[in-house]
């Protein structure tokens, strides 16, 4: 492994500078410079369309720190000395930001990492932070390094948005990275811990601490997992561990797989270990959400595999309640082909080296019998009882964002419904939630539907198939009267017994009120 030049440090007055300097620069600022286009060709990790644009702006700041620090454009000190005034180019050299060729203005500049503006809401209050990270190689066109510390990405943003954002006393950040989560959390939580087993990761993750100053304390620790935080306990633990599977003969990263192999975590131990133990670290109700991915093998439904890991984890002590999502399966070639490009590893680089990795990654899936991978969300909650939930399913498709309150107001239903009877909750008023509308279907020639579909606007966008008697009773939950109700005159409209007519109702009102199709009123 080829190491990385020192890491960034940023103290406390090249901070307050920085941070001036950089205040222009948001996300908005930078969309409106370049334009859809090239930011659509970002999101796909192509940086031309971006370059161009930003070159037109000329001098403008905000194109010169584009052109620099995320678009990697090799500018001059005087360019340097124009985009970031109070720090200067002796000053981002100092911290580690740029490289410079000399004193002259006309000296060459160059960046040696990435940062880049990053937006998120807190409330109705929009933040702005900025996110160092190493270079990518959709700037560098070179195979990245063992020890890469990844910047934002789309595992990096859908763990965000699924986070649930209630107050909270001590947050965990397990796989810390550049310290992305961390500071998400730090606008809800009193205290942050944040781990990695990669030094530069840490010191990534401390720079744009000083750099964004976040309200909570954050507390960063060098170490694998749960071990350095051993015998404590957490309101929330977030984790975008590092799941990727990687076989012996393949390439490895600290940020995809954390050196997994040498801890005698092959596989998708990683994700098993942590399921299984992280509920020792779980305060009483306490919350754990993470992605990851796990293997399906010949003969065992994903589901079996992680029902054995729950099993375990109660087996251990600590029961979970428990709600994972399995978003995606790739087969065994599919998974290989997608962390191969990842890692840089592709035919027209060398095609006895592609070879031989892909080789390595079939050979390993085979001998364990391993058909396909899965990946997706989990969300485990320290039961303060006996469990009383566990849902495993599958969701394809977008997902909004952010997705947190919907999974906040998902388990508080739960919890609302596992101590009530049916009768008591008939006994209740419901209010359609105003995301939720109905859609029918039917050949022209027929004066009723054949099909009714209710569908919801936000949460997982699910839709439910519904016969006449459930579409006449969410269409008549207004809160004026209650569900049992409802029910009767169902059922007197209908013709059908209102025993009957109960007796069907009660689990589909179960499931709108759990899935937010239906609030209490």
């Amino acid at each position: 492994m080829t190491p990385y030049a020192a890491p960034i440090t940023l103290d406390g007055d090249d901070a307050v500078a920085l941070r001036a300097d950089l205040a222009p620069w948001t996300v908005d600022a930078v969309s409106e410079l370049v334009g859809n286009r090239a930011v659509r060709a970002l999101g796909r990790e192509h940086v031309v369309p971006a370059r161009l644009a930003a070159r037109e702006a000329g001098r403008d700041p905000v194109a010169l720190l584009t052109r620099l620090l995320t678009l990697g454009e090799t500018l001059t000190r005087a360019d340097v000395e124009r985009a970031l005034p109070r720090l200067g180019a002796d000053g981002a050299a100092r911290c580690g930001l740029v490289a410079v060729g000399g004193a002259g203005d006309d000296d060459a500049a160059r960046a040696l990492i990435d940062l880049r503006p990053y937006a998120t809401a807190d409330g109705d209050d929009e933040i702005t932070w900025w996110v160092a990270s190493d270079t990518g190689e959709a700037v560098t066109s070179r195979q990245l390094e063992g020890d890469h510390v990844l910047g934002i990405g789309g595992a990096t943003t859908t763990l965000a948005s699924v986070t649930m954002r209630t107050p909270v006393g001590r947050v965990l950040d397990l796989g810390t990275g550049s310290g992305i989560q961390a500071l998400h959390a730090s606008v809800h939580a009193r205290e942050v811990v944040a781990t990695d087993v990669s030094e530069r990761a840490l010191a990534f993750a401390e720079f744009n601490r000083r750099l964004n100053a976040p309200p909570a304390a954050w507390d960063l620790r060098l170490g694998s997992l749960l071990e350095p935080v051993e015998g404590e306990l957490f309101d929330l633990v977030v984790s975008n561990p590092p799941f990727v599977i990687t076989p012996p003969g393949t390439p490895s990263f600290e940020y995809r797989d954390g050196g997994i192999e040498d801890r005698g975590l092959g596989g998708d131990g990683i994700v098993r270990r942590l399921v299984t133990e992280v509920g020792s670290v779980l305060s009483p109700g306490g919350v754990a959400q993470m992605l990851g991915n796990w293997e399906i093998r010949k003969g065992q439904s994903w589901t079996e595999r992680l029902e054995g890991w729950l099993d375990d984890a109660a087996a251990s002590g600590w029961p979970l309640d428990a709600w994972i999502i399995q978003r995606d399966v790739l087969d065994a070639a599919e998974y290989a082909e997608t962390w191969l490009r990842d890692a840089g590893v592709i035919p027209e680089r060398g095609r006895d080296a592609f070879d031989a990795a892909y080789e390595a990654y079939l050979s390993d899936f085979d001998a364990r019998g391993v058909e396909g991978v899965g990946f997706g969300i989990i969300t485990l909650r320290r039961a303060t009882g006996a469990p009383t939930l566990r849902r495993l399913e599958e969701h394809e498709g977008e997902l909004p964002v952010p997705l947190g309150p919907h999974i906040a107001a998902s388990l508080a239903a739960h919890d609302w419904l596992a101590y009530r009877t049916d009768t008591e909750l008939l006994e209740e008023r419901y209010v359609v939630a105003g995301d939720v509308t109905r859609e029918t279907y039917g050949r022209p020639t027929l004066h009723d539907p054949e099909h009714i579909l209710l569908r919801q606007g936000g949460g997982f966008g699910r839709a439910i198939k519904a016969d006449t008697a459930l579409a006449g009773f969410v269409g008549t939950c207004d809160g004026e009267l209650t569900a049992g109700q409802i029910a009767h005159a169902l059922a007197a409209l209908l013709d059908v017994p209102p025993g009957r007519m109960v007796e069907g109702l009660a689990p589909a009102i179960r499931e709108l009120v759990r899935d937010g199709f239906l609030r209490r009123g």
